[in-house]
């Protein structure tokens, strides 16, 4: 991949034999951003698990202390009561099976996240091809599937995070943007680093944080020495 001459300048203040406090990680991060708009700062963990194994999956969501700096938009699949609940919560969209047609018929997806109550959920199944590959389908152990609608929301507007092992054994989450400023971003960090590692399998085997690498959306990644967070 041919690299712009930002990047390569960026590169040559990163030492990549090194293995970096978070928190000089997180410095060098943002000193290495070259960017004119306010990059997005994201953690990359590799994890000694097998994801091909139900019993091995990493899967969970935690509430960012300072959130992540994006406006999330929230659609919410409910009925009566509950969907009254989601507008009054703040709720971007509302709707049922509306909702789930527009999606089919138009190609519609101006959200960042669903929510649905378990009755809805036969409905919402049907749409598992095309929301399962965006990350977007409705989930129990993400907390997006409840019946309280208005928490999930309140949560998720406030900075609530998914994290989720990808086929690569990889979690990509971001943890903020890079005019946070370091404790705050540090902040974000020990959160869901802490929650990735209480998170752990018990039939995973060997070492658990194989790699964890800090980057900006436009630099290179920083690597960053996971047992530092591991009491």
């Amino acid at each position: 991949m041919k690299r712009g001459k930002k990047y390569l300048e960026s590169a040559k203040l990163v030492d990549r034999s090194k293995l970096y406090d978070p928190v000089e990680a997180l410095e060098l991060v943002q000193q290495i951003s070259k960017a004119k708009f306010d990059e997005t700062i994201e953690l990359s963990v590799r994890l000694g698990v097998d994801p091909r194994h139900a019993d091995q999956q990493v899967r969970g969501a935690v509430v960012l202390p300072h959130g992540t700096g994006k406006t999330v938009k929230v659609l919410v699949f409910a009925k009566g009561e509950k969907a009254r609940e989601a507008e009054e919560a703040g709720a971007d969209f509302v709707g049922a099976e509306d909702m789930i047609a527009k999606i089919q018929n138009e190609n519609w997806f101006e959200f960042d996240v669903c929510v649905a109550t378990p009755d809805m959920m036969g409905l919402v199944g049907r749409l598992g091809r095309v929301l399962g590959p965006k990350g977007l389908m409705p989930n129990p152990k993400s907390g997006t599937v409840t019946m309280d609608v208005a928490r999930a929301i309140k949560e998720i507007k406030a900075g609530k995070v998914e994290y989720r092992v990808d086929r690569s054994s990889i979690i990509h989450v971001p943890i903020g943007k890079k005019s946070f400023g370091t404790d705050k971003l540090y902040e974000n960090l020990q959160t869901l680093m802490d929650a990735i590692i209480k998170a752990k399998p018990a039939a995973a085997k060997g070492t658990y944080l194989r790699s964890v690498v800090i980057s900006a959306t436009m630099s290179p990644g920083v690597k960053v020495n996971g047992a530092r967070f591991q009491n």
